[in-house]
């Protein structure tokens, strides 16, 4: 599990293709400067931008992940050039804050930035998700962004907008947000068990 609240931004560095998939490796140096070494152990899990991955390897500066090829096709993972900033965040643990709002890592799909307005000191961010997403994201409910715990602060039909205050986007990947960027989504988990659950209501 993972809270949203980004610890460090790292860079890929490395892309293998390996048998129909890929294995990334990450240069995760301000990380492993700012937590316990054993979370970034062999078998340990970290958040790359929202994506929930395995560590494989870690060598002190940089960590490799196996990506299977569902991973590949829901996130952006597999669309990032050498070089591409991505946000971290390891995983949570027993007695940790939880600053943001519980997240899996396991993202739902990924949603294209159609709009962005300063808003006083902030950034007014407009999405759109795809159509089957659509119905998890509700006004004041929280979404994962690329990983980043985010309040929704408005919704018409398939796109919602956020907030990005200024601390925000000085200490992950979102410095550099662009028109047409895609970023992975993960909906409130919330949300989903309301919906199982009142399907499950239904005569």
């Amino acid at each position: 599990m993972f809270t949203g609240i980004i610890q460090a931004t790292g860079q890929l560095t490395r892309i293998e293709p390996l048998g129909g998939d890929l294995r990334l490796t990450f240069d995760v140096a301000d990380l492993a400067a700012r937590i316990d070494a054993s979370r970034l152990a062999l078998g340990e899990s970290i958040a790359v931008s929202g994506a929930c991955l395995t560590v494989i390897a870690f060598d002190g500066r940089c960590f490799s992940a196996d990506v299977s090829r569902e991973t590949l096709r829901l996130t952006t993972l597999g669309r990032m050039a050498l070089g591409a900033v991505v946000n971290l965040e390891a995983a949570l643990r027993a007695g940790d804050p939880l600053g943001g709002h519980l997240m899996s890592g396991h993202v739902d799909g990924v949603a294209q930035v159609v709009g962005l307005a300063p808003d006083a000191r902030s950034l007014q961010v407009e999405v759109e998700v795809p159509a089957e997403l659509a119905r998890y994201i509700a006004p004041k409910g929280s979404v994962g962004l690329d990983g980043v715990s985010l309040t929704v602060n408005g919704v018409e039909g398939r796109r919602f907008s956020v907030n990005l205050i200024p601390h925000t986007v000085a200490v992950t990947a979102f410095q550099a947000l662009a028109q047409g960027q895609w970023l992975n989504l993960e909906v409130d988990q919330l949300a989903r068990y309301v919906e199982r659950g009142l399907l499950h209501l239904r005569p």
